[in-house]
């Protein structure tokens, strides 16, 4: 990424991570539509109501992914690929050790999660299982989003997604089995998730071994960098609250939402599925400017950088109007195609919240790219604190709005706490324009 078109650089990394999040979306929707048409909507809200949980523990690994890509992609602009080795081997070590410690303590408090989110009675022992079946997935959640993320680091935006398809097929093929054939309840489908997650982590890996000697690790390489792992721990911890910090909010979000009833539960969480395809591509696009920043920060290549944010900005007010008139055109159709038998009032609640959100997208499209930017510079702190403030306005405008305005009120909450999150990075930008880009 450190020559030619930075427009075109932008669109080559984005489109393969776009495919990619989308498969990961689709096997998750599957996951719903075949719990929700084989075993009802109790099963169904069981699994939505530990979404939230699961997008912390997954965002959380994400979050350590993108500490250490940015610092990998630093050192591979700088062609440093001794460093990079180490960057890679010490960020694996420390990952397997994190994820068993979360792993243990997920498997022993998750009832008390459950409470916290404040999850239906009829739905609780089915959540409990389905939860703590996740735990176990978790390590291997953690080790591909470190391998994708080092794919990532060196500009390869593509491999990962093609193991991802693989992924995604495995669990949806064993959905049916499981539950549908097997007959074997959430707990089928969690099985399901776990079993695919550790086969796109072996893929990565043999991928690596065989095909990438810029990160191939021999057993001599596999060793501690004390120093690597200080910067690490620090640039990834950053990344981790500011990305656990949108879950946790949202946990206290769906604790809200759960009070409006069960129809209420599937209509806002099958809404927030179709919502998540829709913000693909500009989360994406985040993750591009924030390889392509990094990569020419530690090239020297300063008015690459400096760019950079700008022709990102300029992708994602190209594709928001788009994609608004797009889920404005499917969100009923969708919606049924998501909702279990019979549920017209899902249907009618999730498309009323689609209609609402829709014309919001631009707003995290502005986010996404500024935050790119902010982290390829290493400015994690500024990421972390923009997101608290958003989420924080979010939450609170929710537990004001919701009980008035039903699901609409989080979508309203929503734009209250993207405004003040822009506001806000807008203004650090501009402030230290001058010494961040001299």
């Amino acid at each position: 990424m450190t020559r030619g078109s930075i427009t075109g650089h932008l669109l080559k990394y984005t489109v393969p991570m776009v495919l990619g999040n989308i498969m990961q979306l689709t096997y998750n929707a599957a996951d719903s539509v075949i719990i929700g048409k084989k075993l009802g909507k109790e099963a169904l809200a069981a699994v939505s109501v530990s979404d939230p949980i699961m997008t912390v523990m997954v965002l959380g690994a994400s979050g350590m992914g993108i500490g250490a890509s940015v610092i990998m992609s630093r050192l591979y602009g700088a062609k440093n690929m001794e460093k990079l080795k180490h960057e890679f081997s010490t960020t694996i070590i420390f990952g397997l050790f994190f994820s068993l410690a979360v792993f243990v303590l997920g498997l022993i408090f998750a009832p008390q999660l459950l409470l916290l989110i404040k999850a239906p009675e009829s739905a609780f022992d089915m959540a409990l299982v389905y939860l703590r079946i996740i735990f176990v997935g978790f390590l291997f959640t953690f080790q591909y989003n470190i391998l994708s993320s080092a794919l990532r680091a060196i500009g390869d935006s593509r491999t990962s997604v093609w193991f991802l398809g693989i992924s995604c097929a495995i669990n949806i093929c064993l959905d049916l089995l499981f539950v549908v054939a097997l007959d074997l309840g959430v707990a089928g489908a969690g099985l399901a998730t776990v079993i695919a997650e550790a086969v796109s982590v072996a893929l990565c890996l043999l991928w690596i071994k065989n095909r990438i000697p810029e990160l191939a690790l021999s057993r001599d390489d596999l060793r501690v960098d004390r120093e690597l792992l200080g910067e690490t721990v620090r640039s990834g911890a950053l990344t981790a609250l500011q990305q656990a910090a949108q879950p946790v909010g949202k946990v206290l979000i769906q604790g809200t939402i759960n009070l409006q009833g069960v129809d209420a539960i599937d209509a806002f969480n099958i809404a927030s599925r179709i919502d998540d395809y829709a913000r693909i591509p500009t989360q994406s696009l985040g993750s591009a400017i924030m390889t392509c920043t990094a990569q020419n920060r530690g090239a020297g290549e300063r008015e690459r950088y400096r760019g950079t944010l700008w022709r990102g900005l300029l992708i994602a007010f190209c594709y928001c109007p788009a994609v608004c008139a797009l889920v404005l055109l499917v969100r009923e159709p969708a919606m049924r195609l998501l909702s279990p038998e019979g549920s017209a009032r899902i249907v009618e609640l999730g498309a009323g919240y689609l209609a609402v959100k829709s014309w919001m997208f631009i707003m995290p499209g502005i986010t996404n790219a500024i935050q790119g930017f902010f982290r390829g510079m290493g400015s994690m702190t500024v990421v972390l604190i923009s997101t608290i403030i958003q989420i924080s306005v979010r939450t609170i405008c929710v537990m004001l709005w919701v009980p008035k305005l039903g699901i609409v009120g989080e979508a309203y909450a929503c734009l209250a706490g993207w405004t003040c999150m822009i506001l806000f990075e807008f203004t650090v930008y501009f402030l230290r324009r001058r010494r961040m880009l001299a």
